[in-house]
Formats: structure tokens, sequence, C-alpha cells
């Protein structure tokens, strides 16, 4: 049996996970957050070509910048958080996710797979190591993020094509962040590489099978809510003649393996 990292979800309460729900917040006034993203966006188009990282590169020269821009992340307190509008959480949380899997990828670094750190499949998205003292006392994990703030909070579908678990399978790492104000034109974009790329989802007419990738299948439930079944969501981002065939009723629907190997270059 195969293990898939991203969809096990760490057991716990709601009570134990208060993210973005508690009263924590840093004493006097907070340093204006920049909602660019710019620091983040230095280090992509620097490291990542093409949704490949350059992790040697980035462990050698590239940290400091990292770090400056993982501790802008951390510095935000929670009424200022509270202010923010939804965009603007919805790019937080995004880039926070992105960057602190670069940071996990890193810590690690020489490995072939994020499956690699630990000793459990899965293991890697289980880790408490992120410091966001605003919103939890306790270190959070990336399934902290993607579960319980991203899918949770915001239900939208489409974040399951902007973040990456640094794997071969996942969408493409974009080589600039996401931001408030562009970030419905980003998902969408994202939406469309990802489903359009042949790697992972692809379409046989002569079979009338619809393959895609297991991310699909992991999160069903989040892309059916929102369209119905998994035919109808992938034709609004398919290219239009296969956007028309999926959508006929006798589509059979399968899921192609998950690529866990690095997205390195």
């Amino acid at each position: 049996m195969r293990f898939a990292g991203r969809p096990f979800i760490l057991a716990m309460t709601m009570a134990s996970i208060c993210l973005v729900g508690g009263s924590a917040s840093a004493s006097g006034s907070s340093p204006a957050f920049d909602h660019t993203h710019s620091a983040w966006t230095a280090v992509l188009s620097r490291y990542v070509q093409d949704g490949r990282v350059d992790y040697a590169g980035l462990k050698n020269k590239g940290q400091g910048e990292l770090s400056v821009y993982l501790r802008s992340l951390q510095s935000v307190d929670h009424p200022q958080y509270q202010q923010w509008s939804r965009d603007q959480k919805l790019a937080f949380w995004v880039n926070a996710y992105n960057a602190f899997t670069i940071r996990l990828i890193l810590d690690h670094y020489p490995l072939d797979s994020i499956q690699s750190i630990g000793l459990l499949p899965g293991a890697a998205f289980r880790t408490s190591f992120i410091e966001m003292p605003a919103f939890r006392s306790d270190k959070i994990s990336l399934n902290d993020i993607e579960h319980e703030i991203l899918r949770k909070q915001f239900q939208e579908p489409r974040i399951h094509f902007a973040i990456v678990c640094a794997s071969k399978g996942c969408p493409q790492l974009r080589s600039e962040s996401y931001r408030p104000n562009d970030i419905d034109r980003q998902l969408d974009a994202a939406a469309r590489v990802f489903v359009q790329d042949t790697a992972r989802n692809h379409f046989d007419a002569a079979t009338r099978t619809l393959s895609l990738s297991s991310i699909f299948k992991w999160f069903r439930e989040d892309f059916e809510t929102q369209a119905g079944s998994l035919p109808a969501f992938v034709a609004r981002y398919a290219a239009p003649p296969v956007a028309a065939a999926v959508e006929a009723k006798d589509v059979r629907v399968e899921f192609l393996d998950y690529d866990w190997s690095l997205n390195g270059r």
C-alpha cells in the first residue's frame, strides 16, 4: 500500500488546535506586514525555475533570505491578523505552507524525498516545527496549516494546486509569491497549469477514461462540494476539447500513482 503524506491528519481536538481563533497577541504595535510578500518572491525567483527548486544553492547561499521572510510571517500578531481581508489571510497561509516546506527540506537536505523525513510515511507533514506564537503557544505542522486552516477556514479547493509538498507529483512551485490583490487569478492559473499537465492528468477518448492525480482522490470532497463531480471540476480548467468530453456521463475516473521524489534541480 502506498501512503500519501498530505492527506493524513494528526488527530487532535479543536481545543488543542485553536489556530487563528486564539487570543494571543504581541505586546505593543506590530510593524506593517508586507502583503506583496516581496521577500518570498525574491527567494523564489532566484532559486525556483519551472517548478524545480535549487535546494543546494538555497542551502548554501539563500538561507538568510529565507529566514528573514519566515521571521516576518512569525512576527504577525493576532489583532493585526484579524484586521486583514480574506485574500490577505489566504495568501499569507499559502505562502507560509510553501516557505516552511522548503525550510523543512533544507533542514534535512540532501534527501531524495520528503517522505524520507521521519520514521513513518507522512511523518514530515505531522511534524510540529513551525513557530506561530500569535496563533498557538506550541509549534504547528504543515498538516495543521493545510487541513485546519486552509481547507477548513477558506473552503477553497484551488489551494491544492498552490501549496507544494516538495514532490514531483505536486503542482509546480511558482517563481513568485501569492499576493492578495492577484490571488484569484493566480489560483486559476495554477489550476489550469496542473489540470492541463498531461504527466499528472489526462483523458483517453478511446476508453472514455479520465486519469487524474491522486490529489483529486485525497481531496475529492473539496472538489465535489464546489463543482458536483470531479469531471465537472476538471472541465473548468481543462483545454476546451477535453472539457467538453470529460463532462459526458459515461466517463470513467481513475487515479494515477503519486511521485514523491524531490522536486529539486
